[in-house]
């Protein structure tokens, strides 16, 4: 990285799942670097979704560099995710064209249901499998996967949780970590939102924010959603041998169901 940017910068790894992202710093010019993020970057910058790209450059060896404003701000706090300009940015990346027209030229095919269902399951092991809960929730999950289809098709950015919302100083709300961006159902990302951090009393509050009706259909597809991230999420605390978590987990999943 420092050639890219000359011995006089400090840089310093941002830590996170990939190890390819990093902090770089020079007197008061502030940047955040990555290793082969996806050209989706680009339109998410242009639609202000993301910190403004800087700059793009490509490595002898194929890599490609992006460099971003490094903003200081900091995450929202749970208790954050009821206001209004988070169901208004939502609301603006589910209706982006220029981010699905993107994503779609990336090759990326609308996510379905049944699918998804049959991933799942296929990741699960023997001992998530048999549990009373999970046995409930593929029971759910089969039963209402050919009820809970939608023709609309947005670009999803799949996990929600508060860390990924960036807040700058100068009151500027984000939405950062893109790596699992799909086309799908806009209620993968409302169901995750609503079911972690909105009581349900208030569930047709923040979706008139949002600019969207309550529907029965839309708790049913909310609830399949999460019921699918909550099962992957206990098999994959299990994996991490974080049992504390896994077990946090399957409460939370015998509370939906």
């Amino acid at each position: 990285m420092e050639h890219l940017l000359g011995q006089e910068w400090e840089i310093t790894p941002a830590g996170g799942k990939t190890g390819e992202a990093f902090y770089a710093e020079y007197q008061d010019q502030r940047l955040f670097l990555k290793r082969n993020s996806s050209p989706f970057l680009a339109v998410l910058s242009a639609e202000g979704i993301v910190p403004k790209l800087v700059w793009t450059r490509r490595l002898e060896n194929g890599d490609v560099i992006t460099a971003q404003q490094w903003l200081p701000g900091r995450e929202l706090n749970p208790s954050e995710m009821n206001q209004e300009s988070v169901a208004r940015l939502l609301k603006k990346i589910h209706c982006s064209e220029p981010m699905l027209g993107m994503l779609s030229r990336l090759e990326n095919s609308p996510v379905n249901p049944e699918p998804i269902l049959q991933s799942i399951v296929n990741e699960l092991d023997e001992e998530v499998v048999s549990l009373a809960e999970t046995q409930k929730a593929i029971s759910f999950l089969k039963e209402e996967a050919l009820n809970v289809y939608c023709d609309e098709k947005v670009v999803c950015h799949g996990d929600v949780n508060h860390n990924n919302w960036l807040l700058s100083e100068d009151n500027q709300l984000y939405l950062i970590d893109w790596d699992g961006a799909m086309i799908a159902d806009p209620a993968i990302d409302l169901g995750l939102l609503l079911y972690w951090y909105i009581p349900e009393e208030n569930w047709e509050d923040w979706l008139n924010l949002y600019g969207k009706e309550l529907t029965n259909h839309l708790k049913l597809r909310m609830k399949w959603y999460v019921t699918i991230q909550t099962l992957s999420s206990i098999q994959w605390y299990k994996n991490k041998n974080r049992f504390e978590e896994m077990n946090k987990w399957i409460d939370f999943l015998r509370n939906i169901l």
